[in-house]
């Protein structure tokens, strides 16, 4: 099918469905400005002094680096919790949250992004599922207890240059060692994931209160590198829009949008009005 027609039957989806889940990755936050960290090229253009280190984003979002690196560590995560912060999120959330409005069995979003800006664009917190985490709560790198507790909003001084974190560092509030985001890295066996655990259960609350619902899911910059993302939408059962202009395939029945995030959002409401 054309694209026009891929939007018609899109919106078609949306129309008819009362329950909506959001899917989201990281390339709904390109269109508010944020870095595409795809592939090692990607990352080093948003992080010049990691190339010179030869660090890939798998290399470097990893516990280990907390215990033998802090600042360099802080430097990475505070770097980006300071970004996501100055960033806003686009109009797309906006239009999200219109479309959400409508649906008489709610709305759900299940996202791999640490960036917070669901909650930012005033998503409600108990709709929400970070199954990564978010840079916006922390936990003991150690970890010394399974608590997690809110960031404060202060940025994180760094030395642009190296990427390297200046003191003080942010610090357990139990037993005074390191704290950490409470986010999921790799080859992350300190990661304290209650808090994701929490949100997945009233997550899967939800998709049992629907369960005669006509669900549609509009999956957003969600790739097959970490399918996370990907493979949920999969297994809903629902109509899956899939918006992506790199990976939009989908099985037959579903719709495919080879196209950003905002752009294929703005073109669907305009159908949708």
């Amino acid at each position: 099918m054309s694209q026009a027609e891929n939007l018609q039957a899109a919106a078609a989806a949306i129309r008819a469905a009362d329950a909506l889940l959001i899917g989201a990755g990281a390339g709904l936050g390109v269109d508010s400005g944020l870095p595409d960290f795809r592939g090692n090229d990607g990352f080093w253009k948003a992080y010049p002094p990691l190339k010179k280190l030869g660090l890939s984003f798998a290399k470097l979002a990893n516990p280990y680096w907390f215990r033998s690196d802090p600042e360099l560590a802080w430097g990475f995560y505070g770097h980006r919790r300071n970004l996501y912060r100055r960033t806003q999120p686009h109009q797309g959330y906006s239009l999200l949250k219109k479309w959400a409005a409508r649906m008489p069995a709610g709305c759900f979003v299940f996202t791999s992004n640490v960036d917070g800006h669901f909650s930012r664009a005033g998503f409600p917190a108990d709709h929400i599922v970070e199954c990564h985490g978010t840079l916006e709560f922390l936990q003991c790198a150690v970890p010394c207890h399974g608590e997690i507790w809110p960031a404060n909003n202060e940025s994180i001084a760094m030395d642009h240059a190296t990427l390297r974190a200046q003191p003080p560092l942010p610090i357990c509030q139990r037993c005074g060692a390191l704290a950490r985001p409470n986010v999921l890295m790799f080859n992350d066996g300190d990661w304290i994931e209650s808090r994701a655990q929490a949100q997945y259960d009233h997550y899967q609350a939800w998709r049992r209160k629907i369960r005669a619902s006509k669900l549609v899911v509009v999956e957003l910059g969600a790739g097959t590198a970490i399918p996370t993302v990907r493979l949920e939408c999969e297994s809903t059962g629902g109509t899956l829009i899939r918006i992506n202009p790199r990976e939009p395939e989908t099985a037959p029945g579903h719709v495919s949008l080879d196209m950003g995030a905002l752009a294929a959002l703005t073109a669907l409401d305009e159908v949708l009005q």
